[in-house]
């Protein structure tokens, strides 16, 4: 099998920037890897994302929230990520369901032993390997998530960032509370260190995993 990697946190924590750093720094080994993300991943689940995402879907109810959540991962598991762990590849995903946890959960609220229950419908029960937990303070992350979507026009995608600081603060609290819980899978890496030393810190985890499994991915280079 392969490996199952997810990148979490709150929203700027620089996800998508260490996804993209891991992923190149893993084709220079020659090791395969994918990256992919939810909501999305799929034709269907790229369409879930946007009416979960648009802030003119204020009115969306937080149960209806985690069902649309919980239908795109269903389709997320069965279309990329079990096939790709059978290819014995590694997987890089931009949140899985501890963030349905840290933000339907404990944002939304949401009873946690149903949330737990509809996460392991969705995903067949396959949980990741690793969790790299990118943590940052809240006003830190908006005032990062706001300026990017200014600059990249993402405002369609803008419905979380719109959401008050209470809400964001009990999401950041979900997520250090699921480190916790489960430190052995959840690293929590403080992105107030920036860009290259978060990175840094990335690797050696990587490489510490990686290492005596390396022969072990096909089409690995390494001898």
């Amino acid at each position: 099998m392969g490996l199952f990697i997810t990148f979490e946190g709150v929203e700027g924590s620089g996800k998508t920037t260490q996804i993209r750093r891991l992923k190149t720094y893993l084709d220079r080994k020659g090791i395969p890897c994918i990256i992919t993300r939810e909501p999305g991943g799929t034709l269907i689940g790229e369409k879930v994302r946007k009416i979960l995402l648009d802030p003119d879907h204020n009115e969306l109810v937080p149960l209806g929230e985690l069902f649309l959540y919980e239908a795109a991962r269903a389709q997320h598991i069965k279309e990329v990520i079990k096939p790709h762990l059978k290819k014995r590849m590694i997987i890089l995903c931009d949140r899985f369901c501890d963030a349905s946890i840290a933000h339907q959960g404990y944002g939304r609220r949401i009873d946690l032993k149903w949330v737990e229950q509809v996460n392991r419908m969705a995903s067949e029960g396959i949980r990741p390997d690793l969790t790299l937990l990118l943590d940052c303070p809240t006003h830190t992350g908006l005032r990062r998530a706001l300026k990017r979507n200014e600059v990249l026009r993402q405002e369609k995608e803008a419905r979380f960032e719109k959401e008050r600081i209470q809400f964001h603060n009990r999401v950041r609290k979900g997520y250090l509370t699921l480190a916790k819980k489960e430190p052995r899978r959840v690293k929590v890496i403080d992105t107030r260190k920036g860009e290259e030393k978060v990175f840094q810190e990335i690797r050696r985890i990587i490489d510490k995993i990686i290492g005596p499994r390396i022969r072990g991915f096909k089409g690995s280079s390494q001898k």
